[in-house]
């Protein structure tokens, strides 16, 4: 059985999310921030998300933007899912393959030409393990130290590198992205001696979690321990702060 859920669900829809918080770090901070609606979405934001609930412990869910995101048990029906969608435009899928796969699966996508398909390792971190590198001159500061032209030219770079997306469109993509990270101070860059040489950030966020995401050096500064320091005095920080764990 497949349900929509509503805002009489939200503390169990948290509970499904929160008992698989490694793979949950895109809709569950959705969920928290957002809220739920009820045949549509609590809000225009493009991270508002609308959840549906299979056999009470698996979810399928949707972003305002066309996000599709799954946490699944391995013997979950899917049958009802091309129904449930049907309609609903979905341009990219983002989570687990464990459980993003059988969804693609279920909705005749598996074999549809993408920009992007790719299954790759999840790692995680009890930051009380945090080793921290030794780059003499290396400071980290936010984002907004650099200057946003810089910040954007990485961020489109990474794009046409990482995400198979085109030189010609990744600018936008690229500036609305970084207009976004200096909003919520999500992301940090390092410099070394005084330059901007990497960038790292969180691309979701809670209490006791962070999802790592948007880290990037320049081709010509790699392999100097750039991106690593950069990211390990940003975990350090939310350390402090209080998290206890990361993800990638």
């Amino acid at each position: 059985m497949i349900r929509e859920a509503g805002p009489d669900d939200r503390a169990a829809l948290d509970a499904i999310l929160s008992a698989r918080i490694d793979a949950a770090m895109f809709p569950l901070p959705n969920l928290r921030e957002h809220g739920l609606g009820q045949g549509g979405f609590a809000s225009d934001h493009r991270h508002a998300t609308r959840f549906w609930i299979l056999e009470d412990t698996s979810m399928v869910a949707l972003t305002q933007e066309g996000m599709l995101m799954a946490l699944l048990d391995p013997t979950c029906d899917l049958s009802g899912l091309p129904k449930t969608l049907s309609g609903m435009t979905l341009p990219g899928a983002v989570g687990s393959a464990l459980s993003i796969r059988p969804a693609l699966l279920a909705l005749g996508l598996k074999d549809q030409p993408a920009r992007l398909d790719e299954d790759d390792p999840g790692f995680a971190l009890a930051l009380a393990d945090l080793q921290l590198p030794d780059l003499p001159g290396a400071t980290l500061a936010p984002a907004a130290a650099a200057p946003l032209d810089l910040l954007i030219q990485w961020r489109a770079a990474s794009m046409t590198e990482n995400q198979g997306m085109s030189p010609v469109e990744a600018p936008a993509k690229a500036a609305e992205d970084v207009r976004a990270w200096l909003n919520a101070d999500s992301h940090r860059v390092l410099l070394h001696h005084g330059q901007p040489v990497a960038l790292t950030g969180f691309n979701a966020r809670l209490p006791e979690i962070v999802q790592v995401g948007g880290v990037y050096t320049p081709p010509a500064l790699r392999k100097r321990g750039h991106a690593r320091t950069a990211l390990a005095l940003q975990l350090a920080e939310a350390r402090a702060e209080g998290v206890t764990r990361a993800v990638l």
